[in-house]
């Protein structure tokens, strides 16, 4: 029986240990996409206590604790942070076989030193030994970015975003060992039926200081939000495309619908179809001039649960896999990129698992360009962000591409104590080659599997962002 999450902890076996501790432990993150706060970080937050760092905005762990049978009081309500957290820790003992369970563990051990199991008979020590270092000065919001060794955060910002924080740090932190860089998602300019997107649109006319009155200045000023977030050094886009969609438009048709929409009027689900494919043709065609990364996160049904997103908002842990198609409106999407030589890189995710094989065999449609990996099937995302998960989106990867070009993980998260999830990722990546060597599937070759774990750990991802 193996010791409880010790040093060799997912690692199964010995090629697996020796590519962990030789080749990835100590590499550097990049954290191309996550949720970060750019103020907190730009500001050093200061946190007072555990919940505000581990539970405030975490709908992974909501989610979870409802399940337990925890009130809303205790999760998004009044209770005193204390309340929160040991309704936290009556919940994580119930978590076995759940990722947040290992997650939770190996926060409290790389950050705190805390080795004990989470539950509620330890979690009063633990609330006392986290705290006392939480404000010690030397645990605030870089800190945890530094101590982790993170070279680059991308934080999702809104093309109407004034990117004031990102310039402030660039500018007044030099010794920061991290670039905080934006990501673009425009989704609100490009959800033409839903409600705010007029208010959206006049938000647009401020940032980009235009008037917005056609759809020719709705496109410019889009143009002029990328090269702004491109003069901050920001290289990747990224998209919440909910329901995969396309259809063939002429501009005419989209240039009605646009006058529709601002106007205050509802357009069909055809001419949303076209007016969404247009325009993200167009978002394509900028990204791809300035070498930007695209990212399509996929097949995520939101806000399921009308009572509570009406009391508590959106992201708030009650969203699901959704199961459209994807394939075809996808591939008709990127080729019509391709046909004009302007597809960019792209990054695929989808949040249901049978997609799978799907996005892995449409990235191999449309690599070329002399770009190792243009085309990626991104790491195993939100419900699929587990053991299973990630090695069935490698394993899938691995069988139909070329997996020694994956770019590898990222966060996705709010929290800036999310970054042992990299560890998490790594240890399954050389347990997964390493079970490959022993079955015979493989050479042992450690110089060519020790560099095919750094690059997926980290130096595919620098390469393929080009950060620099």
């Amino acid at each position: 029986m193996k010791q409880f999450m010790d040093e060799n902890f997912l690692l199964d076996n010995e090629i697996g240990k020796k590519l962990y501790f030789e080749y990835a432990k100590d590499l550097p993150i990049i954290d191309y996409h996550c949720h970060l706060v750019p103020q907190e970080i730009y500001e050093n937050k200061q946190f007072n206590n555990i919940t505000e760092i581990w539970l405030y905005g975490d709908h992974y762990k909501w989610r979870a604790m409802r399940a337990n049978g925890i009130d809303e009081e205790y999760i998004t309500g009044n209770a005193s942070d204390y309340d929160k957290f040991m309704a936290w820790a009556k919940t994580v003992p119930m978590l076995i076989g759940n990722p947040l369970y290992n997650w939770t563990h190996l926060e409290l051990q790389r950050f705190f030193d805390v080795y004990d199991v989470l539950n509620e008979k330890s979690a009063p020590e633990i609330w006392e030994k986290v705290n006392a270092k939480l404000t010690s000065g030397e645990f605030r919001a870089r800190d945890f970015i530094e101590k982790s060794k993170v070279k680059v955060v991308c934080t999702t910002d809104d093309p109407v975003d004034s990117l004031e924080y990102h310039i402030k740090l660039k500018e007044e932190a030099p010794e920061f060992d991290c670039k905080m860089l934006p990501s673009f998602r425009p989704d609100k300019g490009l959800e033409i039926n839903r409600d705010g997107f007029q208010d959206w649109v006049k938000k647009l006319e401020q940032a980009a200081d235009m008037s917005i009155s056609s759809y020719d200045d709705f496109l410019s000023a889009l143009e002029a939000r990328v090269e702004f977030f491109n003069s901050i050094g920001g290289k990747v886009s990224d998209h919440a495309i909910d329901s995969m969609m396309y259809a063939e438009a002429t501009k005419e048709e989209v240039v009605s619908s646009f006058q529709q929409a601002l106007e205050g009027n509802k357009v069909s689900l055809d001419d949303e179809r076209k007016f969404k494919s247009y325009t993200l043709t167009f978002l394509g065609k900028q990204y791809a001039k300035h070498d930007w990364a695209m990212q399509f996160h996929i097949n995520a049904h939101r806000n399921n649960n009308t009572r509570m997103f009406n009391e508590l908002g959106p992201d708030t842990g009650f969203d699901s896999m959704n199961d459209e198609l994807v394939g075809k409106p996808l591939v008709r999407l990127l080729d019509s990129m391709d046909k004009e030589n302007a597809l960019p890189k792209t990054i695929l995710y989808s949040l249901n698992p049978t997609d799978n094989s799907t996005l892995a065999t449409i990235t191999g449609s449309f690599q070329g360009g002399g770009v190792p990996g243009k085309m990626q099937f991104g790491t195993a995302w939100w419900f699929n962000d587990s053991k299973p998960g990630m090695l069935d989106q490698m394993t899938t990867l691995a069988n139909i591409g070329v997996f020694s070009q994956f770019i590898g993980m990222l966060t996705d998260s709010r929290s800036l104590l999310s970054y042992p999830r990299h560890e998490y990722f790594r240890r399954l990546v050389c347990s997964l080659i390493g079970s490959w060597v022993e079955s015979g599937e493989i050479p042992n070759d450690m110089e060519l599997l020790g560099n095919i774990v750094q690059g997926i750990s980290y130096y595919n991802a620098e390469q393929y962002f080009n950060f620099s």
